[in-house]
């Protein structure tokens, strides 16, 4: 018992700091042996899916009816106007580090392997999903678009209920109820976080064992340009806390947490429910963080971009082509647009990069050799994709203080 008590009572942080860097032991070690430990990763990944729905229809209804309607469009519109500008920013510096370092100069690498480019399902097909079918294929297809439209219709409607002279009564108890539940679920939740530390552990053993020490050294180039752009990016991030009189010291000492699971997991949406947990200690309104973060786990993919500008850049001096002014823009311009609605799953990003290769002309071939350093890079996009929603967040969550002072 003394020895759980002193485990739960160790920070975070730092339990997840030492299984991270046992795992990267234990990994090298034991090559993929380490695939033995696959369960213990898996388990985590299965909690944190299995308490993302709670978490955001509890916590963006009993948000919703916290904030007055036109407080929530206008947080909405800047939201999304945050994720278009940001994703577009990340391709434009990864490119730019990219043309720096030139990584894929002298690469001779040879693959049979070819990769099919999937068809990207555009933007009107991305807005349909918004509003899905039915409430239960959301639920059960982890329809993050579709959940949040159902948990703003649903807080919309309590608090209406909560206003009117007839049902004021009935509105009330319903929203004691989503507050009830809201207040269960970050229970749930503080237990789940006990276990991250060990299922990091078990997922970098298995990604290190997996890997090894060759792939990292055959593509070393492109992924220490890749983690250079990444870093470029969290510089930019830092500059803008600094602009709107934030404490970058403040924000990292809660956002590390979801951005080591993040680097582990390589999801997203898996890691949603530590990103929402960070939201709340870093003190963030729960209208706002209720819907931005499902939705920038959905659209907003800042390390996506930047893994797809570094990702043509070496597929273009790896086959010699020569990138103009011209194909980079439609780099950006079609990056930007592919991250929008692409799963924030592990794998997602070599779907992006190929459906962005197809429309620019680069070859397919590069995104099979591309496909090798998978893990690596993901880590390393979707620490970044969810660093940037969680500033953004707290961004905005700034500008609506000062909006309310006003």
């Amino acid at each position: 018992m003394k020895l759980l008590k002193a485990y739960t009572d160790t920070s975070l942080i730092v339990k997840i700091t030492i299984a991270l860097i046992l795992g990267i032991i234990v990994g090298l070690i034991f090559g993929e042996q380490a695939s033995v430990l696959a369960p213990f990763g898996d388990l985590l990944m299965r909690l944190l899916q299995f308490i993302i729905i709670p978490l955001i229809l509890f916590t963006l209804v009993v948000g919703v009816n916290q904030t007055k309607l036109g407080d929530l469009g206008r947080m909405g519109g800047k939201v999304f106007m945050y994720y278009v500008v940001t994703s577009a920013l990340a391709m434009t510096v990864g490119l730019t580090v990219a043309s720096l370092f030139d990584p894929g100069s002298g690469v001779t690498a040879e693959t049979d392997s070819t990769i099919e480019a999937n068809e990207h399902p555009g933007i009107a097909s991305v807005l349909l999903n918004i509003v899905p079918k039915n409430i239960v294929t959301a639920f059960s297809e982890m329809n993050l678009l579709g959940i949040i439209f159902t948990a703003l219709v649903f807080g919309i409607a309590i608090a209406a209920l909560r206003s009117s002279k007839e049902h004021g009564d009935l509105g009330e108890h319903i929203y004691k109820v989503f507050n009830g539940l809201n207040e269960a679920t970050f229970k749930i939740m503080n237990v789940i976080l006990q276990y991250v530390p060990i299922g990091i552990f078990a997922i970098i053993a298995q990604t290190v064992g997996k890997q090894g020490m060759d792939t990292i050294l055959s593509l070393g180039n492109m992924v220490f340009v890749l983690y250079i752009a990444l870093i470029a990016q969290i510089g930019i991030y830092v500059l803008m806390m600094v602009t709107f009189k934030m404490k970058p010291s403040q924000f990292f000492s809660q956002a590390r947490t979801p951005m080591i699971t993040a680097f582990v997991t390589q999801s997203s949406s898996g890691t949603l429910p530590v990103t929402l947990n960070a939201a709340n200690r870093l003190g963030l309104s729960k209208s706002l963080y209720g819907f931005s973060l499902p939705l920038g786990a959905t659209i907003n993919m800042d390390g996506a971009a930047i893994r797809i500008a570094v990702s043509a850049v070496f597929a273009a001096n790896y086959t010699d082509t020569t990138l103009g002014f011209t194909s980079m823009l439609m780099i950006v311009i079609v990056g930007t647009l592919a991250s929008i609605g692409t799963a924030g799953v592990p794998g997602a990003g070599i779907v992006m990069i190929a459906t962005v290769f197809a429309q620019v002309g680069l070859p397919m071939e590069a995104v099979a050799i591309l496909t090798s350093i998978d893990a690596l890079v993901g880590m390393g996009a979707t620490a970044l994709n969810v660093t940037g929603d969680l500033v953004g967040t707290s961004l905005i969550n700034k500008t609506e203080q000062k909006h309310q002072e006003a």
